[in-house]
């Protein structure tokens, strides 16, 4: 059995949202090229994302919303939401691509295919409220993939792990005092989108850092602060919301993460779900705008994931 998917679709690449914006198709195309230069297409089982249906999205947002931003597509040119965020005449092919890719890693997993996922999709989803698309995100799609776990296969304990710069407002939002869910994240503080510190829920092990915050405290934290909780909740299935913006080379933010730290957490995270979860992992694209950094991370964590 090949241990490792990497989800990709051609229509992640279709959506814009205006010259020079730093959330762009080259980041797919960088980690493409990394991914072929390291030899780790030899490995790896590819699979086209499908698309998420209005249904499954809807277990995430509700159902208005979702149809919502489906239907107020722009047929040409570019339409913003919020400063951040725009959407562009192909913004929600690959928006439904993005997320259908996590339902396509939960499945895979839950089939015992593969033992996890990597997804390499764009727009990423950890910004998307309920019923708030912001901060280059318009469906929640780690969100859907821990619902589509809970709703299609009865999972009863589902762990969402962020690790990007910013905090996943978003994925608190949709499970703030679900006790299925548990959300273990670090993100840098005071920061976008300016929450995860104001009493979160019991549900949410939220550790905000300060700018310049490097590997050695990163560690730390997933040891004495992450691992426990998760260990307690015992998940079935562990989620990643894979942001490589806590790279020290991107300057979206200003952690200093190196690819020897996500490989390690990524280990920490295997140990994990060989224990409770029969090695269920699904991981998704979040942030990450160096591209080169961007694109040696998500190698790193693929590697790590594959145990390669």
């Amino acid at each position: 059995m090949t241990a490792t998917a990497f989800i990709t679709h051609k229509d992640c690449w279709l959506h814009e949202m205006g010259p020079y914006h730093p959330e762009c198709a080259d980041r797919l195309s960088a980690i493409n090229d990394r991914l072929i230069a390291a030899g780790l297409d030899l490995f790896l089982a590819f699979h086209d994302a499908p698309v998420a249906t209005v249904e499954q999205l809807s277990r995430a947002h509700p159902r208005a919303h979702v149809e919502g931003l489906l239907a107020n597509v722009p047929e040409t040119g570019i339409r913003h939401l919020d400063p951040d965020t725009a959407v562009s005449p192909g913004s929600m092919k690959a928006a439904v691509r993005a997320a259908g890719a996590g339902i396509l890693g939960v499945d895979l997993v839950m089939s015992k295919e593969v033992e996890n996922a990597f997804c390499a999709v764009r727009p990423p989803g950890h910004h998307a409220e309920k019923t708030n698309a912001m901060g280059f995100c318009f469906f929640n799609n780690a969100a859907v993939a821990a619902h589509h776990a809970m709703e299609a296969y009865g999972m009863k304990r589902v762990a969402v792990i962020d690790f990007d710069v910013h905090h996943g407002n978003g994925t608190e939002d949709i499970f703030k005092d679900d006790p299925r869910v548990i959300m273990a994240s670090i993100f840098q503080h005071p920061f976008y989108p300016y929450s995860g510190t104001d009493n979160p829920a019991p549900n949410m092990v939220n550790v905000p850092v300060p700018a310049g915050t490097r590997g050695d405290a990163f560690r730390q934290i997933v040891t004495d602060i992450w691992m426990p909780a998760l260990r307690k909740h015992a998940p079935e299935l562990i989620v990643i919301s894979a942001g490589f913006d806590s790279h020290y080379e991107d300057d979206m933010g200003s952690l200093g993460l190196v690819e020897a730290d996500y490989v390690w957490v990524t280990e920490q995270l295997r140990t994990l779900a060989a224990e409770c979860a029969e090695k269920r992992i699904v991981s998704i694209l979040e942030g990450g705008y160096a591209l080169s950094s961007l694109a040696r991370s998500v190698v790193a964590h693929i590697k790590a994931l594959a145990d390669i």
